[in-house]
C-alpha cells in the first residue's frame, strides 16, 4: 500500500508540474491507471491510494477484476482494440471506451448498452502516425466517424485517443499536437467534445503540454509489466 501511495504521489506531482508549466490547472487532467495484466490486489491498493479510473484491454481479465472489486466505486475504461464479439460485455460493464475506430463497432455498442446504465462515453481512436500495425482511423477519417457516432442515442462521443509511435525523438510532441488539432477541427461543428486521451508513463508531461485531458500511465504506477503485456 505504501509503495502504491508513493508512486501515485510522484505521478500527481509530475502532472501538477506539467499542467502548471502549460498554464493549466492540474484538475483539468484525469489520471487513468492502465491496469491491464495487473492483479485485482494491485488495483485495490491503487484505488485505496486514491485512484478512481482504471483502463483495461482484455475483456475476460477485466470482468474477473470487476467482480472481485465490486465493493469499490471505480470507473472502468476499455482501452484495447474492440472485437465485434466482445461489444456486449464492453457495453454492459464499462463506463468509457477509448478505442472506437469503426462505425460497425459503435453501432453494436450503442445497441447493446443497457438503458439503465446511462450513456456510454466513447473516444475515437486515431492512428496518428499511420502505422500499419496499429488500430485507429486516419485523422481525415475522424470527422465522418464522429458524425455517425453522434447520431447514436446510447453513446456520448467525448473526443479522441491515440497511441503514437514509440521512440519518437521529440517525445511524441508532434503527434500529440496533431491529435489536438484534429479535435480542434471537429469542435467547429461539435463544440461539446472535451477529451484528448493521450500520453503514457514516459511522455505524459508532453501530452499535458499539448492539451491531454486524460493520461494513461501504467508502468509508472504499477512497476514493470510481466510477459503478458
Amino acid at each position: 500500500m505504501e509503495i502504491a501511495a508513493d508512486r501515485l504521489a510522484a505521478i500527481r506531482e509530475r502532472m501538477a508540474r506539467a499542467a502548471g508549466d502549460a498554464g493549466r490547472r492540474a484538475e483539468s487532467v484525469t489520471l487513468l491507471a492502465v491496469s491491464k495484466t495487473r492483479g485485482a490486489g494491485e488495483v485495490r491498493e491503487m484505488a485505496q491510494a486514491g485512484v478512481r479510473d482504471f483502463g483495461e484491454s482484455y475483456v475476460r481479465e477485466a470482468l474477473d477484476k470487476q467482480r472481485e472489486l465490486a465493493d469499490l466505486a471505480l470507473c472502468w475504461h476499455f482501452i484495447g482494440p474492440v472485437q465485434s464479439n466482445k461489444t456486449r460485455d464492453i457495453a454492459r460493464h464499462f463506463d468509457w471506451v477509448h478505442s472506437v475506430d469503426r462505425e460497425k463497432v459503435a453501432r453494436r455498442l450503442d445497441g447493446q448498452r443497457p438503458e439503465e446504465l446511462g450513456l456510454l462515453n466513447v473516444c475515437i481512436q486515431v492512428n496518428i502516425d499511420g502505422e500499419s500495425t496499429k488500430h485507429g482511423v486516419a485523422p481525415e477519417e475522424a470527422g465522418p466517424l464522429a458524425r455517425a457516432i453522434a447520431q447514436l442515442p446510447r453513446l456520448r462521443l467525448r473526443g479522441l485517443m491515440a497511441i503514437p509511435r514509440a521512440g519518437s525523438p521529440d517525445g511524441n510532441r508532434d503527434a500529440f499536437r496533431r491529435l489536438a488539432m484534429t479535435l480542434s477541427g471537429l469542435r467547429h461543428t461539435m463544440p461539446e467534445l472535451d477529451t484528448l486521451s493521450m500520453g503514457m508513463s514516459d511522455d505524459f508531461e508532453t501530452a499535458i503540454a499539448e492539451g491531454a485531458t486524460i493520461i494513461r500511465p501504467g508502468t509508472a504506477l504499477f512497476g514493470p509489466r510481466d510477459n503478458r503485456q
